[in-house]
């Protein structure tokens, strides 16, 4: 991304509530013993705050500072000890194998052709052996990779317009592109979940790996 998000002008609450699926990672991942978690593109904390509260060491890391200030109060109301950090996806500045898993949730598709491989290098570079990440990224078959407003850039790339008015890429997979994009790391599972808003659709897939 060229430039972060801004919180202040998104008004779901959806975006303050931990997501369904972090509540199976959190006990997953204490039974392996992970203790150190990286909220990749953390937004303003939502997993972040879970992941501390339940007594994982936390890193929330984004672009966008407005985010990023809500996260660093919510942090000080409820005594959590949370490593802020601002910056790109695409150049993580931890050293390599820091943490044990990695959540990426909505946020790792933000990029071109070019960022995607950059950023799954960082997160392959940061991740312990054998750590884990858990990320969604959006499939082809969602509505906005053929609407008529979404700008093509590429076979996996369009510009498209957020709710909160900032224009960002997004990219786009089929199976075959996750295949070739993750041939380092071991599949655990992999969903596609759609919703339907009207007679539009978004569509994800839910990815678990292992490194």
């Amino acid at each position: 991304m060229s430039k972060g998000w801004d919180w202040k002008k998104v008004k779901e609450d959806i975006w303050n509530r931990p997501s369904e699926d972090v509540y199976y990672l959190l006990h997953r991942w204490k039974e392996k013993g992970y203790k150190r978690f990286l909220d990749l593109g953390c937004g303003m904390g939502r997993h972040s705050i879970f992941f501390a509260e339940n007594g994982f060491h936390v890193t929330g890391y984004d672009l966008s500072e407005s985010g990023l200030k809500i996260l660093k109060e919510l942090a000080k109301e409820k005594n959590l000890n949370i490593d802020i950090v601002k910056g790109d996806i695409t150049s993580l500045p931890f050293e390599n194998e820091s943490y044990d898993a990695i959540l990426s949730y909505h946020s790792i598709y933000h990029v071109d052709s070019e960022g995607m491989s950059k950023v799954i290098e960082e997160i392959s570079r940061v991740l312990k052996k054998g750590g884990e990440i858990f990320l969604t990224l959006l499939s082809k078959r969602t509505y906005s990779y053929t609407a008529p407003d979404s700008v093509v850039v590429s076979e996996n790339v369009r510009l498209k317009k957020e709710e909160e008015g900032n224009v960002f890429p997004h990219f786009y997979v089929n199976y075959d592109d996750i295949k070739n994009l993750f041939k380092g790391f071991q599949i655990i599972s992999i969903r596609q979940i759609v919703d339907y808003f009207d007679e539009k659709s978004s569509c994800r897939y839910f990815l678990l790996l292992r490194k």
